[in-house]
């Protein structure tokens, strides 16, 4: 019995761990394309929506794009990208930003969200920041009363 209440706890912080990790990578994507200085003119090729269970009884919709664009080094480099505008659509054409030496880590979505990106990024974090801390005093005080 004394394993689950250390077991439990432990997934759980290994869980927010992965989200704050997988955020901050999303985030520095984006500001190593932001920051790559190099921008191009992308076709989006593909718009589709997935969908999945959130929480009880809710489900969210993911929209993505895939977009397709030619590199200053002439390559033709085709990404897809998450939560971009509801607007944009098969055949339209959208400026992209990226780095040089990474161009399919490219990114539709405006410099100017960068500040909305990064308060979402924070709230992200701290919120898997008080989930740990959480997770740590649960299995501290279960070890301290068994």
């Amino acid at each position: 019995m004394k394993i689950l209440f250390l077991a439990i706890p432990a997934l759980i912080a290994c869980v927010a761990l992965g989200m704050a990790v997988s955020a901050m990578r999303e985030r520095l994507r984006l500001r190593a394309a932001w920051r790559g200085g190099l921008t191009a003119e992308a076709h989006c090729r593909r718009t589709y929506a997935t969908t999945g269970r959130r929480g009880g009884s809710g489900t969210s919709t993911t929209l993505h794009h895939v977009y397709e664009f030619t590199a200053r080094d002439g390559r033709t480099v085709r990404f897809e990208e998450e939560d971009g505008p509801a607007t944009t659509l098969e055949g339209d054409i959208v400026v992209v930003s990226y780095a040089a030496d990474h161009p399919e880590r490219a990114t539709a979505q405006e410099p100017g969200t960068a500040l909305r990106h990064t308060a979402h990024t924070v709230g992200l974090l701290l919120f898997c920041a008080v989930m740990v801390a959480f997770c740590v005093f649960f299995a501290t005080s279960a070890l301290r009363s068994l």
